[in-house]
């Protein structure tokens, strides 16, 4: 027998199956990724093993005392007092034996009693089979590894820190099988490259869920899927198992489209009477009568959720411009002397530690906040969404429909009216969960109702905060690939490595001290950037985009007088065709505008509108040109 075994297990929420009759052996040492959609049952099942939830039927078996421990997805309620205490309370069953040894040594000293005595050590024996002996020590270690201090006060942690806590808690029970749910939510890379390493050193047997595809890759021996109340087992790691799950749902498809074939000659057949009543033809009645009860049963895999992000129209090329920016909270020094151009689409990924500024650094590209020291200029026309204050808009007790049609029925999408259920069922909200409250959601939930509240409002400008916790793997994949899609600029803070790799076109890091700087492509580009140029050579802080599309000019030793002019002249030339667009399109948009009925007036402004983004094109792709021919040339006159 294994280390646990989930034996014919069912569990429903009201009239919906979670868990339908499963049965799972989970081994020593194994390390099992679980993996399913939102709300198809990955947390009840992480609580079923823990004994926190009774099944409906069936029974969780465990090999001898084996014991569990569990990291929920949520920081749990009531928790107070120092760091040690919440990592101690992990190993209540050691701190009560060593207790209880404790009363009775005080007892001993005063009396002198044979049953006492007998008692103390029998006390002693189960301290020293728990391994007790040693605990506080061991909390002490537990704590100093994970970087954490032991006479913080738990309450004035972040979000992140209290999950390094409660991981800490978990360890200090010495469980024989480890449950994470969600372990990388909040924590920043550094934390999970640590937590990684230390999960595969563990030795013992963990089960954990995850959104973050490369610790999966790395952690996993074994796959566990959930999928329409059933499991499936897949003895191998993420990536092998991602092509074992295609091969099986096309297989299944394949099935089901023959037996949906069969079942229609069937039907046809029966609908001609007579000949199918005659009683040599009675057992082929019955198998139809079987196969329709056969296909009444089927559930069909869950849809695919058909996000789409609305778009305004086009920002100015330039959106935001720092120029050797700094900023300190207090003593501490966050940004110090950073320059960046953020053009028109480019895709932003910022890295950092947690605390140490990245959202500063946002609000200073974006003008919220003034830098201390340099300047940020910003781009014409931006019309910003941001994702993480829809976060603090939730109504916790109004229902998904409500929170996102903000008390209407349509919102408007792509210049037309949807209904906001229609919306909402894009988003793989079923009828049930539209009209439920908030609070009730899941995390995953949770964040597809940020993004459905955050893509049905117009921008040229998005700014993510971790978008990616909580999403299941379909709906992840889909949100990076609209995003790729997405023409206008963003702004994304991100600890998920493989959401960096598939998305950003650049990062900016925090490098410690202040020092922030800036690399071409993603999280992987940016480790060999960093690991491959001591000397910083590789490091761009200034339009890493135009790097990327870099066009041809011919050989020379240094600018022409006429290029050094033209390239003084441009930006002077560009502001100027920004404010004239600006102008023609506020006179576009305005009712007397059109009052005299003039269509000529209106087709000239409309196509000087076209000629003048046409000339800002020019004037920017020739400003890229010379200022990276001026680089390169260090900027000489012939």
């Amino acid at each position: 027998m294994g280390l646990l075994r989930v034996d014919d297990v069912s569990i429903s929420f009201g009239t919906t199956a979670i868990l339908k009759g499963i049965s799972f052996q989970i081994e020593e040492g194994e390390r099992i990724g679980l993996l399913g959609r939102n709300g198809s049952g990955k947390s009840t099942l992480m609580r079923l093993l823990a004994g926190e939830v009774v099944p409906d039927s069936g029974r969780v078996i465990s090999s001898g005392n084996a014991r569990v421990a569990m990291l929920p997805q949520d920081v749990p309620g009531g928790l107070r007092g120092r760091v040690y205490d919440v990592v101690a309370s992990g190993g209540m069953d050691h701190i009560e034996l060593l207790r209880e040894y404790h009363d009775l040594t005080r007892v001993m000293t005063s009396r002198d009693d044979p049953a006492l005595l007998k008692r103390m050590e029998e006390v002693q024996h189960r301290i020293e089979a728990a391994g007790a002996w040693g605990f506080h020590g061991r909390v002490e270690t537990i704590i100093a590894r994970g970087g954490l201090d032991g006479h913080a006060l738990f309450d004035d942690l972040s979000a992140g820190l209290k999950r390094r806590v409660l991981f800490a808690r978990a360890l200090a029970k010495e469980p024989d099988c480890l449950l994470l749910d969600e372990p990388t939510n909040h924590l920043d890379i550094g934390t999970i490259l640590a937590m990684e390493a230390s999960l595969l050193e563990y030795g013992k047997t963990i089960v954990f869920v995850t959104h973050d595809r490369v610790f999966l890759q790395k952690l996993a021996t074994r796959i566990i899927e959930i999928d329409r109340g059933n499991i499936r087992s897949f003895l191998c790691s993420y990536k092998t198992y991602l092509e074992r799950r295609q091969a099986i749902l096309e297989a299944e498809e394949k099935e089901w489209q023959e037996f949906d074939k069969k079942l229609a000659r069937e039907e046809i057949w029966i609908r001609q009477g007579i000949k199918a009543r005659r009683s040599r033809d009675e057992g082929r009645v019955r198998a139809l009568e079987k196969m329709r009860q056969e296909r009444a049963k089927r559930q069909e895999q869950d849809g695919v959720s058909r996000l789409a992000i609305q778009e305004a129209e086009r920002s100015g090329r330039i959106v935001a411009e720092a120029r050797k920016i700094s900023f300190n909270w207090g003593t501490k020094r966050i940004v110090d002397a950073f320059s960046t151009t953020i053009m028109r689409g480019d895709k932003v990924g910022i890295i950092g530690p947690n605390g140490a500024g990245k959202t500063t650094l946002l609000r200073l590209l974006l003008g919220e906040i003034e830098p201390e020291a340099g300047k940020v200029r910003l781009g014409e026309g931006l019309q910003i969404a941001y994702f993480d204050q829809l976060r603090a808009r939730l109504d916790e007790n109004g229902t998904v429909r409500e929170n996102v049609g903000d008390g209407n029925e349509y919102v408007n999408f792509g210049g037309s009216r949807r209904h906001v259920v229609g919306y909402l069922q894009d988003f793989l909200f079923t009828a049930e969960r539209i009209v439920a409250p908030v609070r009730i959601l899941s995390g995953g939930e949770r964040m597809r109702l940020l993004l459905a509240k955050l893509f049905a409002v117009p921008s040229n400008v998005l700014v993510l905060d971790e978008p990616t916790n909580d999403l299941d793997a379909e709906t992840l994949e889909l949100l990076e690939y609209r995003l790729v899609e997405y023409s206008g600029t963003i702004l994304v803070v991100s600890h998920d490595r493989e959401f960096l790799n598939n998305v950003v076109t650049s990062t900016i890091v925090f490098e410690g001290d202040g020092r922030v700087e800036e690399y071409v492509g993603g999280y992987d580009d940016w480790i060999r950037q960093r690991g491959g140029q001591d000397d910083g050579s590789q490091t761009k802080t200034a339009k890493v985009q135009k790097e990327k599309k870099q066009r041809p000019v011919k050989e020379k030793q240094k600018l022409s007088f006429n290029e050094v002019r033209e390239l003084e002249r441009l930006p002077a030339q560009i502001e100027e065709l920004e404010a004239e667009k600006r102008r023609l399109v506020e006179d576009l948009n305005r009712p007397e505008f059109y009052a005299d009925r003039d269509r000529g007036k209106v087709e000239r402004a409309a196509a000087r509108v076209s000629a003048v983004e046409h000339e800002l094109e020019e004037a920017y792709q020739r400003w890229d040109e010379l200022e990276d021919l001026a680089g390169r040339l260090g900027g000489g006159q012939g």
